[in-house]
Parts: C-alpha cells; sequence; structure tokens
C-alpha cells in the first residue's frame, strides 16, 4: 500500500453476506502473507487444526478459500476461557483488542439468546478452533494491512433454517439478528445463511461506518470465497476493497437553501452576503421574480455544508423579512483549484487556478482586480485582459508568496 501518511480504509460489500473465513479469505486475496498468519495464530495456546488456503472460482470470480481442518477433539470454551487464551496470549496488542471486542460482543449476543450471563455461554461452534482462528486471523490481517477505519454495507438478511449444535434455528439465526441492533440491513429471497454470528460479530465489534463504500483511492481488492453454493447463482462471496481515504477539500455532498422574498429592500444583499460567508455559506444568490398577484419579488438561494446550514438559516431569518425556508440536500461537482496570485504593471493581484477537463485556466479574483484598478485608475477590464494573456507559469501559490 502506497502513501503511507494517508488513513487506510477496507470497506466490506457484503452483497453475499460475511462469516469468518470468508472476511480472513478476503484478507489473505487483499494482501496479508500467508507466513504472517501461520507465525502469529502460533502464538495462541491452540492446537488440533490446520489452516488450507486454495485459489478457486466463485462464479466468474477468482478468490481465496480459507478452510480450518479440526484434527483433534476441541472443548466446548467458555467466554472467560477464550478471553485468556487469547489475552494473555504473546499476540501483539492491536491483534488481541480487536479478536477480544468480537469475542465480548458475541458472548453478549448469545447470552440474551439464550436467557443467561456472558460469563456462562458455552460457545460451541464458535467456540471451536476453526472460528477462533477465523476471528483471530482477520484481526491479525486488520493490523498486518494497518486498516484503520473499516466500513461496511447493509447485510443481507435470508429466511429458511439452520442446523446448529443448539437444533434446527430460523434464519437470520437468532444471534446474528441481536449483533445486527443498528446495522444496517435488507431482506432477500434465499433459504440459505448469508450472515454468520462470527461474521456479524466482527462487523459489530469493529465497523465504524456503514453504508456505501467511502471515497477512497482503491489501492488492493481481494476477495474471500464462501462453501456453499447460492441457490439464486450469484457468487458467493465477500469483497473488501482497500484504498487511501481523503478528505474532499469541500463538502460535495450540500445542502441547498432557498426562500422568497417580496417585501424585503433588496439593497441590504450585500450586507446579508456578508454575514452568510462570514458563517461558511458555500455561495449565495439573489434572483429577481414575479410572484403571485403579480407582486415583484426575489428568489434567495444559498448554497450550504450541512455542518454549517443551521447557523445558515436563522441567519437569513433574522437579516430578511423571510418567515419560511425550503432546502433539501443536493450533490455538485467542483473543479480542482488553488489561490495564489501573479505579478502584473500593477502589483501583485490574487488569481485562482482551476483544472478544467479543457486544460489549466488562471481566473482573476475580482476584488483584487477592482483594489487595482481604483488605485492606479486604470480601466478594470484592462487588468483582465492582462492576466488573462499570462502563462501559466507566472502563477504564485499562495503557501509560496513569501518564500
Amino acid at each position: 500500500m502506497s502513501n503511507p501518511a494517508l488513513p487506510i480504509i477496507g470497506y466490506l460489500d457484503c452483497f453475499s453476506g460475511i462469516a469468518g473465513n470468508m472476511l480472513l479469505a478476503a484478507l489473505l486475496d487483499a494482501g496479508l502473507p500467508m507466513a504472517v498468519l501461520t507465525d502469529q495464530l502460533a502464538l495462541l495456546p491452540l492446537a488440533g487444526y490446520q489452516v488450507r488456503v486454495e485459489d478457486r472460482k466463485n462464479g466468474a470470480i477468482k478468490a481465496k478459500q480459507v478452510c480450518v481442518e479440526v484434527t483433534e477433539q476441541q472443548p466446548h470454551r467458555t467466554w472467560p476461557q477464550i478471553r485468556m487464551m487469547i489475552g494473555e496470549s504473546a499476540l501483539p496488542s492491536g491483534v488481541r483488542e480487536k479478536a477480544l471486542a468480537v469475542f465480548a460482543v458475541l458472548a453478549e449476543a448469545e447470552a440474551k439468546v439464550h436467557g443467561m450471563t456472558p460469563k456462562e455461554v458455552h460457545f460451541h461452534e464458535v467456540g471451536a478452533a476453526d472460528s477462533i482462528v477465523d476471528i483471530v486471523g482477520a484481526a491479525i490481517g486488520l493490523e498486518y494491512l494497518k486498516i484503520t477505519k473499516l466500513v461496511c454495507a447493509p447485510l443481507p438478511m435470508p429466511r429458511g433454517w439452520v442446523e446448529c449444535a443448539h437444533g434446527r434455528l430460523p434464519l437470520p439465526a437468532p444471534a446474528v439478528l441481536e449483533l445486527a441492533h443498528g446495522l444496517p440491513s435488507y431482506g432477500v429471497e434465499l433459504s440459505q445463511e448469508l450472515v454468520t454470528p462470527t461474521g456479524a460479530a466482527v462487523v459489530k465489534a469493529l465497523c465504524q461506518e456503514f453504508g456505501p463504500m467511502p471515497p477512497m483511492t482503491i489501492q488492493a481488492v481481494g476477495y474471500g470465497s464462501g462453501t456453499q453454493q447460492l441457490a439464486n447463482g450469484q457468487p458467493n462471496l465477500l469483497r473488501l476493497v482497500l484504498g487511501h481515504g481523503y478528505q474532499p477539500r469541500e463538502a460535495q455532498g450540500i445542502e441547498v437553501i432557498e426562500t422568497h422574498l417580496d417585501d424585503w429592500a433588496p439593497e441590504g444583499f450585500p450586507y446579508l452576503c456578508e454575514q452568510l460567508f462570514g458563517l461558511k455559506a458555500l455561495d449565495v444568490s439573489l434572483a429577481p421574480i414575479q410572484m403571485k398577484k403579480g407582486r415583484p419579488g426575489f428568489l434567495l438561494t444559498v448554497l450550504a455544508d450541512p455542518a454549517q446550514a443551521l447557523a445558515i438559516k436563522q441567519c437569513i431569518l433574522s437579516e430578511t423579512t423571510a418567515i419560511g425556508l425550503r432546502f433539501h440536500t443536493a450533490q455538485r461537482l467542483t473543479l480542482p483549484r488553488q489561490p495564489g496570485i501573479v505579478q502584473t504593471p500593477w502589483g501583485a493581484i490574487g488569481v485562482k487556478r482551476v483544472e478544467t477537463p479543457a486544460g489549466v485556466v488562471l481566473y482573476p479574483e475580482y476584488e483584487s482586480c477592482r483594489a487595482a484598478a481604483a488605485k492606479h485608475g486604470v480601466p478594470l477590464k484592462r487588468i483582465y485582459a492582462h492576466i488573462s494573456g499570462l502563462a501559466l507559469e507566472a502563477f504564485i501559490p499562495r503557501e509560496h508568496q513569501h518564500g
């Protein structure tokens, strides 16, 4: 993964659900070396298993599949026993913390389903060596790949039945539904288990956000294959997308705030603009309109980052005669731009260097041009024409102005 200064995001694309072995396989496919996994798992006081990893096609997509073969009888371990096994091991602290967090939420869910306290829970399938390897292995992969934020897509919830140590249980499994409290999910017309308790516990304990894939520069993709073939023919895969996160320089999801004004003196508009831009409004416009009964009026439109929208609305209601506002969210696309200056016969003048699809362009800043025109007694259009004829090399970024 390049550019280590940027945070690494992992996105769990759970179009066919999630299980512990699918996540571990996806991490291996995305770059976790098998040797690292094997060496760190050896730090656990756990015996009687072998990890087998295979490349296989699931549908038309190449993926990895993890199979943990249990070679010795495994006891039904309690949550305190598992906590001691992991907590007192020589595993790195980050791995221990993540694995213990997963088992903790799993113990709470199982306890609620079966009417007991977490320390009384005896894990059956989840206490076996294969599930311990899946959970601890996932923690090893997340730490090795330096994933600082884990985001998960909504979870698909099937119907039907599953056989387990507790007998026949309805799908989604009761423990999965307990773990899914507060998590986005949706129903699907499949009678096969898609989200296992182990998979749901990983999501509940380690994912910080839920929804669509966040902004990122994609660096790697891993596919983890499940073991069953889905009845509807779709690939039984978990897709893990890794990338460097970034913060857009401007909010691309914006709030559009509007109101009609028919009894307001428009000479107050410049002052209103000052107030709104002081509250970090992104743009402000005023357009003449004809209102009901033929009255002339104005349409005031303000674009705002949702974080600043409340203060902006209060300002509009205080500084105008509006008694109500309309607002909605919208998306916008902005061109990359950089503030700076150019040297002219009338001194340094502010410009923006804008990257357009047709190439880079220098745009003069009106206030800076106006001040220069007034100071030197030259037409404003002459300054604009001079700047438009300058080469791009004349641009001096703002951070270099005093260098």
